[in-house]
């Protein structure tokens, strides 16, 4: 599993929820022009590296390019411990943070995208799926 990026549970969804005529969801037109942002300053930062997009860094090029705070390093510690994570989950969560500050056009990966990164690891949590 470690060897995934992105594992969540998807829990069903009732037909009240979905009948909800306001719900306030962003655009896929306003997440498409993220996307496509964040791609363009990929492909920039990995011009002369030989890879277009985060999820092909090394491990070299994972410490230059994903460096978090202090409370980034606590919290990315805390998740590691408690989770029993290894290296490769490490690894493959600083990555996801890194995409996730690229949506946001953020320069540098802030606690929140790490705490949301590390969310996306929740098939790693013991008791998943009741």
């Amino acid at each position: 599993m470690d060897r995934i990026d992105i594992h969540i549970e998807v829990t069903p969804v009732s037909f009240d929820e979905l009948a909800k005529r306001n719900h306030s969801a962003e655009k896929s037109e306003s997440i498409r022009e993220r996307v496509i942002k964040a791609r363009s300053v990929q492909n920039d930062r990995y011009l002369n590296h030989g890879i277009h997009c985060n999820a092909q860094m090394g491990s070299r090029l994972l410490k230059e390019v994903c460096e978090i705070d202090d409370a980034g390093s606590e919290l990315l510690k805390t998740a590691m411990k408690k989770l029993n994570l290894s290296a490769r989950a490490y690894d493959r969560i600083l990555k996801v943070a890194r995409t996730i500050a690229d949506l946001d056009a953020a320069d540098q990966i802030a606690t929140h995208h790490l705490a949301e990164a590390i969310q996306y690891r929740s098939l790693d949590r013991e008791n998943w799926a009741g």
